[in-house]
């Protein structure tokens, strides 16, 4: 792809504009059949070469595929292109929305910690903080997050996550990230 003298390069891939990461990045030709293209993979379960294959696998000891909920090799390659695309070790490609807000969550918090969050959420967001979390442990502060001062005041030496969605639903309050961003880096920093 040609390039112009304003286009952004990707970091990880020097050379390379993102629209061409896009199509080619994390892509390998097929083992079996050379396609360049990744193949769609709709297999719900993988065969095993023997009972102990089966048991390395689920074990971790070796690697492969298990059963498609678990990990695909489709999914594989979009977590390869997200992450060559962002610039990022790695990406994670969960099945839902609400999946990812529970994963981003639960991934930097354990009991005794704390959240702050925008009082206008997704019902469905709102309910996790108010009682998925609660039972382990973890408390949330719902605030105005249209203005970081409220934020800012809800910070607490345990604060691990400030959460945000914008426009929120239904509402759409806007929550300027960038302001939070700033906020919350500061906070971790001192």
């Amino acid at each position: 792809m040609a390039r112009g003298p304003d286009d952004e390069q990707h970091p990880e891939n020097p050379g390379l504009d993102p629209a061409t990461l896009a199509v080619h990045a994390g892509d390998e030709p097929d083992p079996v059949t050379g396609a360049l293209d990744p193949p769609i993979v709709q297999a719900s379960a993988f065969a095993f070469e023997s009972a102990e294959d089966a048991a390395a696998k689920f074990d971790g000891r070796r690697a492969g595929y298990i059963y498609t909920r678990w990990r695909n090799p489709t999914v594989d390659g979009l977590e390869r292109k997200v992450a060559a695309l962002e610039g990022a070790e790695a990406a994670v490609a969960l099945a839902s929305g609400m999946a990812a807000v529970f994963g981003a969550i639960a991934s930097a918090v354990k009991t005794g910690d704390h959240v702050v969050a925008p009082a206008s959420l997704y019902a469905e967001t709102a309910k996790v903080l108010r009682e998925r979390f609660v039972r382990f442990g973890i408390e949330t502060t719902f605030v105005d997050a249209t203005d970081p001062g409220n934020v800012a005041r809800a910070l607490r030496p345990n604060t691990r996550v400030v959460y945000a969605e914008t426009p929120a639903n239904p509402t759409l309050a806007i929550t300027d990230l960038r302001a939070l961003a700033e906020l919350a880096t500061r906070t971790a920093r001192s």
